[in-house]
């Protein structure tokens, strides 16, 4: 069975805020509920403009001008107190992300997301194999760096996918550009697998949807039917985002989402289409869309 995740990342013009005061209380009830279903553990990676004066020396090292918060578990999020911890956290940019684990991938913390690594966070919403259901962590003549892929501290297929996203980082392209690489060199062995995909640095948020079907698999539609929300079934594969605004009603910022909660058109929210990525920077919360 071809198994997704659920993502969710925002970023802001440099203001804290909480995925609670993004979203509404509500949504992130609904977002949190998803979990029933996604329900192999979930993890968080925030960044948030330091509350001390920045590179201010206080007997340790100098204060940070970023603050990064970070969690995992295996332990699915409706069950986990620290979810809501995390929902009321003031953050400039975030990635939330809720695991349906990939077919054959253990369920240890190691292969929890968010992957974080040289100051990326990551998170990957797919399964990476062949039409026979092989995992590419089975394939050892894929090209990977080894060292790299050890530095992801998984032992997934989206580990292996985010260190080839680091590759491509460390021979200098910028983040749209690694990213859309490292989709183009999976894509010629495993043409038709997902690459949606959350990826945060200190100054962005990418997001990345990339699924090569666009089938929902029966067994995801029975599923989402025996826990009561089979319409939501319906769109699967789709990724949303909606902008931020003030009280002002200016915008402010960006948070995208899988589906699998309301995200109602008249409540601004717009498809990102297939084969897209919207970049967001949490400095100023101005973001653009482009093809892969």
């Amino acid at each position: 069975m071809r198994i997704m995740c659920r993502l969710l990342g925002y970023a802001t013009d440099g203001r804290n805020l909480s995925l609670e005061e993004v979203l509404g209380h509500e949504a992130v009830v609904e977002f949190r509920e998803i979990s029933r279903i996604h329900n192999d553990g979930w993890g968080a990676a925030l960044l948030a403009a330091t509350q001390d004066e920045p590179f201010s020396k206080d007997g340790g090292a100098p204060s940070p001008e970023t603050e990064n918060r970070y969690y995992r578990s295996t332990v699915e999020a409706a069950l986990d107190p620290a979810f809501e911890a995390f929902a009321r956290q003031p953050a400039r940019g975030a990635i939330f992300h809720l695991r349906l684990a990939s077919s054959n991938i253990p369920l240890i913390m190691e292969n929890q997301q968010p992957f974080y690594s040289s100051g990326i966070a990551f998170s990957h919403n797919g399964d990476i194999s062949d039409d026979d259901g092989r995992n590419i962590v089975q394939n050892s003549d894929f090209p990977i760096d080894k060292e790299l892929f050890l530095s992801t501290g998984g032992k997934s297929d989206t580990a292996m996918y985010f260190s080839i996203v680091l590759q491509e980082l460390s021979e200098g392209y910028p983040l749209e550009q690694a990213v859309s690489q490292a989709i183009g060199k999976l894509r010629k062995v495993y043409p038709k697998s997902s690459y949606n995909c959350l990826i945060q640095s200190r100054d962005q948020l990418v997001c990345v949807r990339a699924s090569g079907r666009v089938e929902i698999p029966p067994r995801i539609s029975e599923i989402y039917k025996e826990y009561g929300v089979e319409k939501h079934a319906l769109d699967y594969r789709a990724i949303r985002y909606r902008e931020i605004k003030d009280k002002q009603d200016k915008q402010v910022g960006v948070v995208v989402s899988s589906s699998g909660y309301t995200q109602r058109a008249e409540d601004g929210w717009v498809e990102l289409q297939n084969n897209e990525l919207i970049s967001i920077s949490n400095r100023t919360g101005e973001y653009s869309i482009r093809s892969l």
